[in-house]
């Protein structure tokens, strides 16, 4: 049962992978395993068996979704904008209360300083998804086909990026990828993958991303561990301030994807109804 857990968790953190604005991370820290899961990289063979019987069924759930949810998850925020949006946003906003508690009745809630660094995580998140508007747009969209020595090098740059935003709480990975110009390719190379398209450039283009995606988690996990083991209560308040900002950085992303949204009474209600479920949702799973 502890396996299914964990993959139903690993599961939605790879659908939140791939939505622009949603973060992995953020969802890891909701749903209960981010701090084994950055402990579990961070030391993968001090104490390998454990680590192995965590990382499997999670990373099992996050490629899973990655492979079939990529077009479901577009298809709902292209059809049902409301009541998918508002489902994500429940999702973060149930595992508020467990992110409250591991700062509740500190010290450090009487600091200043702590509602600084939550402050500036929180305006880094704003800035991120306000992005478009502040710089005037994506910075282009990237060619992967006929790609040099230093194309492929530069594609695992890519993915060390990528994926340290992925591991940060309350930044999108997917986003920094849009801004970059990489994203609609990097969706398209996993579409054609699952489709047996142009396999043997698309392993070479998902294998040099793919190192770099593996890099950039080992470095940021280290480093997110060494801030829990030093300045843990603090680290917290940044981490809220992220995940606060995620909530209203989600609707934005969207608006941004898919453009004006006509809102009607039956979608109201159900996003209602779903925002409601999200909450439920991320609230019990943060528990376990």
């Amino acid at each position: 049962m502890k396996n299914v857990v964990l993959i139903v968790k690993g599961f939605i953190m790879g659908i939140a992978n791939i939505i622009p604005g949603v973060s992995g991370g953020t969802l890891a820290l909701t749903l209960g395993i981010y701090e084994r899961f950055i402990s579990a990289i961070s030391h993968f063979f001090s104490n390998f068996k454990d680590n192995i019987r965590f990382l499997i069924p999670v990373f099992l759930g996050m490629g899973l979704s990655i492979l079939t949810m990529s077009q479901v998850v577009s298809y709902c925020f292209t059809y049902y904008p409301i009541p998918t949006t508002l489902f994500f946003m429940g999702l973060v906003i149930g595992g508020i209360p467990m992110l409250i508690s591991k700062v509740k009745n500190t010290k450090e809630m009487k600091e200043i300083s702590s509602y600084t660094i939550m402050f500036v995580t929180f305006s880094f998140v704003i800035i991120l998804a306000f992005s478009k508007e502040i710089f005037g747009g994506t910075f282009g969209s990237a060619k992967l086909d006929n790609l040099s020595v230093f194309g492929y090098l530069w594609l695992s740059v890519i993915g060390m990026i990528a994926a340290a935003t992925m591991v940060i709480p309350g930044v999108s990975g997917s986003l920094v990828l849009m801004l970059l110009g990489y994203y609609l390719p990097i969706i398209n190379i996993v579409k054609e993958l699952t489709h047996f398209e142009n396999i043997f450039p698309n392993i070479f283009i998902a294998l040099f991303f793919g190192v770099g995606v593996v890099i950039g988690i080992i470095l940021v996990a280290k480093l997110i561990e060494w801030l829990l083991a030093k300045y843990e209560k603090k680290t917290f308040f940044g981490v809220i301030g992220f995940i606060i900002a995620s909530i209203l950085a989600i609707p934005v992303s969207v608006f941004h994807e898919i453009g004006i949204i006509t809102f009607s009474l039956p979608q109201v209600i159900i996003g209602i109804v779903f925002l409601v479920l999200g909450i439920a949702i991320g609230y019990k799973l943060g528990e376990k």
